[in-house]
C-alpha cells in the first residue's frame, strides 16, 4: 500500500492535494473558517472516494499548523467511512452501518483497523465502536478534532463521530500507543466530588483537588495548567494507566479533559525521558515490522505544546520519519482500542 501527505499553509486544497493520485481513502485536516468548504471541494474533487475528515493540525517531516492537510491511503486497500450520529447520547442507534462496513471490507483481525475524528463524548463513542471491534479482534486509533464538527463522504456532522475501516491486502496492520510519564512514588489518590458532565475532580483523599496538586508540585494556580504538561494525572486502568490532563481551575477543583469519577484510583506522574522513549518505540516498531508501508498517528495537543516548547518537534517528526512514509494529526484527545487518553501518542503502522 501507499501512503501520500500533502498540506498547504495558505488552505489551498488543490494545492494540497497536487500529489495525490487514485486514492482509496482520504484523511482531511482543515482550520475553522474552511472545513466545510474543504469537505465540499475534497468531494468533488474525488468523487466516490471515502473520505473523513476533522479540524486540526497535521503533519508528516513538517507541521501544518494552519491551512490545510491530506492524508490519501492507495494501492492495496479497502476501505469504507461512516458516521455514527447523537454520539452524546445515543450513537449505538446507528450501530449497523458500523456492522455492515465491516462485513463490505471483510474485516480480520490481523489486517485491519478503525481509525475515528470525533467532535467529543469519547468515552461514550469508545464504548459503542469497540463493541463491535473487539468481536473480530479488530484495533482502532483515532482522536478528537476541534470546534464539534467532523466530516465524512463530503458531508459535514456535529456531535458524532466518523470512522474509516480499512483493510490492509498486501500485509498486517498493527495499533501502539505510546506513554512518556511514569507513575510518581507516594502519589495516590482516590478521587470524589467529581462532575460527570464537566470532567471536574473536587477532592484528591478528601482534600480540595486544587491544593493537593499545588502542595506536592509547589505551583501557583496561574501554573497548574502548564505544569500539566510536567505532571498530569493518571487514571488506573488495570495494568494500564490513562493520562488525565488538566484543562483549567474550577475554584478547588480541577477540571480535565477526561472523565473522572467518584471512587476512581488516581495516580500523579511525571514527565520521562521522552526522546529516548521515543526512540525505544520507533525500535519496537521496526523490530515487528521489518517492512513498513506506512504510518498513521495521533499525537496529543499537550505533546505538541511541550515538544515545541523544549524544541523538539522537528526532531520528533524526522525520528518518526525513519519509519518511512510518516503522517498524522494533532487531536485533543487520543483513542487507542476502547481507551480515550490524554498528552499521548497511538499509531497505526501498516506493513
Amino acid at each position: 500500500m501507499k501512503q501520500s501527505f500533502g498540506m498547504d499553509l495558505r488552505g489551498d486544497l488543490k494545492t494540497a492535494a497536487r500529489g495525490i493520485s487514485r486514492p482509496q481513502l482520504l484523511m482531511l485536516f482543515s482550520n475553522k473558517e474552511q472545513f466545510e468548504t474543504h469537505v465540499r471541494e475534497l468531494a468533488q474533487m474525488f468523487p466516490g472516494v471515502p473520505s473523513i475528515g476533522c479540524i486540526g493540525m497535521s503533519y508528516d517531516t513538517a507541521i501544518a499548523e494552519k491551512g490545510v492537510g491530506i492524508i490519501a491511503l492507495s494501492d492495496g486497500i479497502l476501505a469504507a467511512a461512516n458516521v455514527l450520529e447523537q454520539v452524546s447520547s445515543m450513537p449505538v442507534k446507528y450501530i449497523r452501518r458500523l456492522e455492515e462496513d465491516i462485513k463490505t471490507v471483510n474485516a480480520s483481525a490481523n489486517n485491519t483497523v478503525c481509525i475515528d475524528f470525533c467532535t467529543g463524548n469519547d468515552a461514550c463513542a469508545l464504548t459503542t465502536i469497540y463493541s463491535v471491534l473487539k468481536q473480530r479482534k479488530i484495533s482502532l486509533v483515532g482522536g478528537t478534532g476541534d470546534a464539534g464538527k467532523v466530516s465524512v463522504n463530503g458531508r459535514v456532522y456535529q456531535d458524532a463521530v466518523v470512522y474509516a475501516i480499512v483493510k490492509n491486502q498486501h500485509g498486517k496492520i498493527k495499533a501502539y500507543k505510546e506513554n512518556i510519564y511514569h507513575q510518581m512514588e507516594g502519589h495516590r489518590f482516590i478521587a470524589s466530588r467529581t462532575n460527570k458532565e464537566k470532567y471536574i475532580v473536587g477532592s484528591l483523599n478528601n482534600h480540595p483537588a486544587k491544593q493537593v496538586y499545588q502542595d506536592i508540585l509547589h505551583v501557583t494556580e496561574k501554573e497548574i495548567t502548564t505544569q500539566t504538561f510536567k505532571n498530569p494525572f493518571g487514571k488506573l486502568n488495570g495494568d494500564d494507566t490513562c493520562i488525565v490532563s488538566i484543562k483549567e481551575v474550577d475554584g478547588n477543583a480541577l477540571a480535565c479533559f477526561r472523565q473522572v469519577n467518584d471512587s476512581d484510583i488516581l495516580t500523579l506522574l511525571e514527565l520521562g525521558d521522552y526522546k529516548q522513549i521515543v526512540r525505544d518505540t520507533i525500535s519496537t516498531i521496526k523490530q515487528d515490522f521489518p517492512r513498513i508501508s506506512a504510518v498513521f498517528s495521533v499525537n496529543c495537543l499537550f505533546r505538541y505544546l511541550l515538544f515545541t516548547q523544549n524544541n523538539y518537534m522537528k526532531e520528533y517528526l524526522t525520528e518518526m520519519g525513519t519509519l518511512g512514509k510518516h503522517a498524522g494529526f494533532v487531536g485533543y484527545g487520543e483513542h487507542y482500542n476502547n481507551r480515550f487518553v490524554n498528552q499521548s501518542m497511538t499509531c497505526v503502522v501498516f506493513e
